[in-house]
């Protein structure tokens, strides 16, 4: 049996009947209860798909890349993690079957296993108890959240091993979390529990016995509903909790709270704390609840037909909104309709606008029509990784007149590659993980608006790219007033432009909207959302 620090409880984390039912907001919203019941918590997120990581999957496939600070490319939920609790996630945060497979395979090939036929029991599934058993010992209770649904043949090692490892630990030490729909049928008037009694009957069939239930619904369960459900899931009635559809994921942490959630878990898992400190997030949800004003922000990007896709965009644009006691709308505009139908037609009745990152020549026309639209017309435009470049090739294109300015990834042949690959990323030539990825220092310039922003001289930053500002024109840019604001000078790259005279015309080749959150909101979203209010005024 494998040992494991007695001071370290563990909670896992499934779903059944669909996926997307929410498991790793749940997962995170309890996470943050427990942690402001004075708990140290963490969430690890075990993915069944076997690429090793992210980082090459189709955004329209699979959501948002999410980047953590020591460059691993992740899955969306660790975003979710990291706007909820205080906790900074790592590549050790998220557990893929390809890397656990990867591992015991290179294993295999040095020997380790000393001639013994491998197979997924014993040595994948004590891989993957390994590698939940990171934590051991520095967190009071340590989140797995087991992706995919429960039935799915991808997910059952994982399984086997959540199993295998509760009952190595024994009672106290673990439990298990079942997320389950309860749809509302219109035509006959009810909600149906037959759904969720199937989904534990097979959790159960694994050999799991969920301890409670999180039934995903539209409206409250009534007590006969909840009754009914115990009673065919063998689960305890105080243990069949409700979470409900509510306007704002930020209000899902005091909806379980309020069920006392976070209470029952400490019982089950023989816990001792205090009440959860809970003024800030209540604050936090009536500054949501009292905001007024609107302004409206297009999004002009490749991968709007799936909003996941900017997940951590789109909250960081939400978390500034509070913060500046206004509503985002969101307006997600395809680059090729604007390419066809003209940025003042898509883009006349803005309040801002935002190009994020994104990777390929498809709809890189659009963008560059939607920043010239945003620098000739004063709105505030705010470039994200891509959206920095796109408006660096503009601005050579319309002020400096070099008409064929480009980026190299885009016109390899180009005569001015104002945006080109680095040397040593010439060299590459595989996909996965060999981008500039991760937090990397950018030292501002004083007295521009960047350093303005975020009142510092240095600020560390997360990155998911390849290509970078050619510096062989930057002095020409910056005669005609784009200027850079921010550099990592250890490569002499640059890392914030800004457009002098204009209201708010910034560039970042970074990704701030991976360190944003709703308690901490990122001050260029704060500052671009505060100039799209003046505009619209």
């Amino acid at each position: 049996m494998i040992q494991t620090n007695p001071s370290t409880k563990y909670i896992f984390v499934t779903g059944g009947v669909v996926s997307s039912l929410g498991k790793g907001v749940a997962a995170a919203s309890i996470a943050m209860l427990l942690e402001n019941r004075g708990l140290r918590v963490t969430l690890l997120k075990l993915d069944p798909y076997i690429n090793v990581d992210a980082g090459t999957m189709n955004p329209f496939q699979h959501g948002e890349v999410f980047v953590t600070d020591d460059g691993a490319e992740t899955d969306l939920d660790l975003g979710h993690y990291e706007r909820f609790i205080h906790a900074t996630m790592t590549r050790l945060n998220n557990v893929t079957t390809g890397q656990v497979y990867q591992s015991v395979i290179q294993k295999e090939r040095r020997g380790d296993y000393l001639g013994a036929t491998v197979q997924v029991i014993p040595h994948i599934t004590d891989e993957i108890k390994e590698r939940i058993r990171t934590y051991d010992g520095k967190y009071d209770v340590v989140f797995v959240e087991v992706g995919g649904t429960v039935g799915d043949i991808e997910s059952l090692p994982f399984l086997e091993a959540a199993r295998q490892l509760r009952h190595e630990l024994g009672p106290k030490r673990s439990m298990s979390i079942h997320l389950t729909l309860v749809p509302y049928i219109a035509t006959a008037g009810e909600l149906k529990t037959k759904p969720t009694q199937h989904s534990v009957q097979k959790l159960r069939e694994i050999g799991i016995s969920p301890d409670l239930l999180l039934c995903r619904c539209d409206r409250p369960l009534d007590s006969s509903i909840r009754q009914k459900i115990a009673l065919f899931s063998n689960v305890p009635v105080d243990a069949v909790f409700t979470s409900q559809d509510l306007s704002s994921i930020y209000k899902v942490p005091l909806h379980l709270h309020e069920q006392r959630v976070d209470q029952k878990i400490c019982e089950l898992l023989d816990v001792n704390t205090h009440s959860p400190h809970l003024q800030d997030w209540n604050h936090l949800v009536k500054q949501m609840d009292q905001a007024t004003g609107v302004v409206r922000i297009a999004i002009v990007g490749k991968y709007v037909d799936l909003v996941e896709s900017y997940k951590s965009l789109n909250e960081a644009l939400i978390h500034a909104g509070i913060a500046c006691q206004n509503q985002v709308q969101l307006h997600y505009i395809d680059a090729d309709q604007l390419e066809k139908q003209g940025a003042q037609e898509c883009l006349g009745s803005v309040d801002a606008i935002l190009v994020p990152g994104g990777f390929g020549a498809r709809g890189i026309e659009g963008k560059i029509a939607a920043a010239k639209f945003a620098r000739e017309n004063q709105i505030p435009y705010f470039g994200i990784c891509l959206g920095m470049q796109i408006a660096v090739i503009e601005f050579a294109r319309n002020v400096l007149g070099l008409s064929s300015a480009n980026s190299s990834e885009f016109d390899p042949k180009t005569l001015h590659p104002v945006i080109d690959l680095m040397l040593e990323q010439r060299k590459i030539a595989d996909r996965g993980g060999t981008m500039r990825l991760g937090a990397f220092p950018c030292d501002l310039v004083p007295g521009t608006k960047a350093a303005f922003i975020y009142q510092a001289k240095q600020i560390f930053e997360r990155h998911r790219h390849r290509w970078e500002v050619n510096n062989q024109y930057l002095e020409q840019l910056a005669q005609k007033g784009l200027i850079v604001s921010g550099t990592y000078q250890k490569e002499k790259l640059v890392e914030m432009v800004e457009l002098v005279g204009h209201p708010y015309f910034i560039g970042c080749q970074f990704h701030p909207e991976f360190k944003s959150s709703p308690l901490r909101p990122h001050p260029l979203f704060v500052h671009f959302v505060k100039a799209a209010k003046a505009y619209r005024k």
